[in-house]
């Protein structure tokens, strides 16, 4: 994976679309002298290529940390750990210099590139099995669609570069509509969905699949307003015993069974190796960890009596924490909120964060709970309610059964199944877009810490302004590199 960081940054990555000051991938010294001429020779290049893309991943400004700060204007959660400008997310006071809005757009367009760099010069490849190459292929259709998914939802317009582009080494380009934009990825999910295999063996856990390609355009969909297509393509994961939900709602949250059928896509973290930092961010400053993500109180209210997924999501002053060589007592003074994320958290034997704990992206469930939604707002109460009930029955079946569930039952389920993982804030947007909720009613609500109180920082009510709020400016620095080709987005 390393040699991987080290060679592809060399191929025409494009100086506008980075950001200065960031380290690891740029940062590390080149081992090899590659050029797209001498590098793209084999099936072991085309594979490693690919595994770069995956790399990526692991970036503390994208994934691996950065990406979720953007649920901090939820319901849900507000910042911990010491990133104070952060409070302006959460506040929607943010600008294009923000740093948060503009720290992930490099790693977007460095996924893109790799990506892109696949398409290019793997067709090319003789010296390679049919099955391998088509892999490649497909993903790097997925991970350019990701990529841009990210920036639709972030910054609803933005550049797109292609392999054309590389070829003709233009870089420097407009943006595009929010709708060329999902056209784009709709393309490229549609391409990888051919391309990617049903399922992937045991030595190739963790690599993307059809299911993730489905899920994802399910997602699409239901971003564009196209719920018979959110129906279609998300039937094909809900039906696919391939992409089953985990026996345990908690299997998706252990390093042992991170990988199963239900995890459509996740990080594939490595303790000592190849690792992010995404479980020290969510776990206690006590406990090894640096405190950054704190549920409320309404998340937490959320859950029903004798819902285990509770205790498996938070942890509650009161609770027992294994640390691996000792056993602590959770407090209510470990966060501003008396809570933390349970199931993002997870210690060694031997003591110490371990850092192989996968990081969720995109589970079945959330898929069920799509089509559920579709359903419900195509067909009316009750359409549903195979979809909830699957996911509610796996969580508990002492649960009571929905029965001619509507909107309500399905945002319950969608709250407390998806908590923390990155979709709260873009649930309750997509739902006001729709004139199902009052988004900008629901955050005028302070939120609560376990006391009641409101919360000291990040929990005074907020202005939420249509449709300025809907996204974040384009990073400022990257509008003054374009040199004018760039124009920031309405409303900034």
């Amino acid at each position: 994976m390393q040699r991987i960081k080290n060679i592809l940054v060399l191929v025409g990555l494009p100086a506008a679309l980075l950001v200065t000051g960031c380290k690891s991938v740029l940062d590390v010294k080149p081992q090899g002298n590659y050029t797209t001429g001498n590098y793209w020779r084999n099936q072991s290049d085309a594979v490693d290529g690919v595994t770069g893309i995956y790399n990526v991943l692991l970036e503390e400004d994208y994934t691996g940390f950065n990406e979720f700060v953007f649920d901090n204007c939820s319901d849900d959660q507000v910042r911990g750990g010491d990133h104070d400008y952060d409070g302006v997310i959460e506040d929607f006071s943010y600008d294009a210099s923000t740093p948060s809005v503009r720290v992930g757009w490099r790693w977007k367009y460095e996924t893109i590139n790799r990506s892109n760099n696949v398409l290019t010069y793997v067709p090319k490849i003789t010296n390679i099995d049919p099955l391998i190459k088509n892999r490649c292929l497909g993903e790097a259709h997925f991970f350019r669609a990701f990529s841009y998914w990210r920036l639709l939802l972030i910054y609803g317009e933005a550049p797109v570069i292609t392999e054309d582009d590389v070829v003709k080494v233009n870089y420097n380009k407009p943006k595009v509509s929010a709708n060329e934009l999902r056209a784009l990825i709709e393309n490229d999910l549609l391409q990888a969905a051919d391309q990617l295999p049903e399922s992937n063996g045991d030595a190739d856990k963790g690599r993307v699949s059809k299911g993730t390609a489905w899920g994802l355009l399910c997602k699409l969909y239901m971003n564009w307003e196209k719920l018979d297509k959110a129906i279609e393509y998300g039937n094909k994961v809900v039906s696919n015993t391939n992409y089953a939900l985990a026996p345990n709602y908690g299997d998706n949250f252990k390093v042992a069974t991170g990988n199963n059928s239900e995890m459509l896509m996740a990080i594939q973290s490595v303790d000592g190796s190849g690792y992010t930092d995404f479980v020290t961010y969510h776990a206690p400053r006590n406990m090894d960890g640096w405190s950054f993500f704190y549920p409320t109180k309404g998340l937490v209210d959320e859950f029903e009596a004798g819902d285990p997924r509770k205790n498996i999501c938070i942890m509650q002053p009161g609770d027992q924490i294994n640390l691996g060589t000792q056993t602590v007592t959770y407090t209510a003074d470990a966060s501003w909120t008396g809570y933390h994320y349970y199931k993002f958290c997870g210690w060694k034997p031997a003591g110490g964060l371990n850092k192989s704990l996968k990081t969720p992206l995109l589970r079945s469930s959330d898929i069920y709970l799509l089509v559920a939604e579709a359903k419900i707002r195509l067909q009316g109460a009750g359409a549903g309610d195979a979809e909830i009930n699957a996911v509610r029955h796996r969580a508990s079946a002492t649960l009571p059964v929905v029965k001619n569930g509507g909107m309500k039952e399905l945002m319950h389920e969608r709250r407390v199944e998806l908590c923390g993982e990155n979709e709260r804030h873009q649930d309750l947007m997509r739902w006001d877009k729709a004139k199902l909720i009052d988004i900008a009613a629901l955050y005028k609500q302070p939120k609560l810490a376990y006391d009641g109180s409101v919360i000291t920082r990040g929990g005074a009510p907020r202005t939420f302004v249509r449709p300025k709020n809907y996204y974040f400016p384009m990073p400022q620095q990257e509008i003054d590199r374009s040199k004018g080709v760039l124009v920031q987005n309405p409303n900034f």
